[in-house]
């Protein structure tokens, strides 16, 4: 008897401290939750986003082909631009001569089937109607349109002096561009863009933990060295007629 009255306070006691580990690690959990989240958000993300890889390219299906979600239909853009390149660069082929040579070889295969199945017995080859709706046209040449707007306005804001940060980046981005295409052809530019943005993206997404930290230390050295170009070069610039002509007035 007095042996099960001294488990009783034994058990209660258990039970207390039992309810009080649990609560105490419940609440260091939620700490450590809140840690680990508060950590994520100072982590440095390239270009400054917060949403992952598959939103910032907009998701559904575009952003689905840039990484490779639908490996058949991606491969298989490659693959025919791969095959174009091919035909145009390597061996030389013209443009008009191929869709000419493919309408040929189209023609033939289904006159001659056509012509052909009367002997054989065998049905006629259904040749399906083609023609190109107004709706997707349309909106295509609607979004084209404002992109260039963009474009144009963008570049009346940097050719009207407002902003000479970016004046500076859009310079050197046509600079650079204009290297480029001294040493390729229009079509291998397009080419190797676009072998770019079937692979960057992708990558980039398996492999966001190690490349952000690379690009966190090469970002912190370019604003260093913008620093310094600001404090020696672009500070004495004047940035507007009225500072040239108070800087003469004085």
């Amino acid at each position: 008897m007095s042996d099960h009255e001294d488990h009783k306070p034994e058990s209660l006691i258990e039970k207390i401290s039992e309810k009080l580990h649990d609560h105490s690690s419940s609440s260091s959990d939620s700490d450590d939750d809140s840690k680990i989240s508060a950590m994520k958000s100072k982590v440095f993300r390239l270009f400054g986003r917060e949403k992952p890889v598959h939103n910032v390219f907009g998701g559904g299906k575009p952003a689905d082909l840039l990484l490779w979600k639908d490996k058949k239909v991606s491969g298989g853009i490659i693959g025919g631009a791969t095959v174009i390149w091919f035909l145009f660069e390597v061996l030389e082929y013209h443009l008009l001569t191929l869709v000419c040579h493919s309408l040929i070889l189209t023609l033939a295969i289904l006159f001659l089937w056509s012509n052909a199945s009367t002997f054989i017995h065998k049905s006629p080859p259904k040749i399906p109607e083609v023609s190109i709706p107004e709706k997707p046209v349309t909106e295509i040449v609607s979004s084209l349109r404002i992109e260039i707007n963009r474009g144009l306005a963008a570049l009346h804001d940097i050719a009207s002096g407002k902003d000479l940060k970016k004046f500076l980046s859009v310079i050197a981005g046509l600079w650079f561009v204009s290297i480029i295409s001294n040493c390729y052809n229009f079509l291998t530019l397009v080419y190797i863009s676009l072998v770019l943005l079937f692979s960057v993206p992708v990558i980039y997404d398996k492999f966001e933990d190690k490349i952000d930290p690379l690009a966190e230390k090469a970002w912190i050295e370019i604003k260093k060295q913008y620093a310094v170009l600001d404090e020696k070069v672009l500070s004495k610039i004047p940035r507007s007629m009225k500072e040239l002509k108070d800087k003469k007035k004085a």
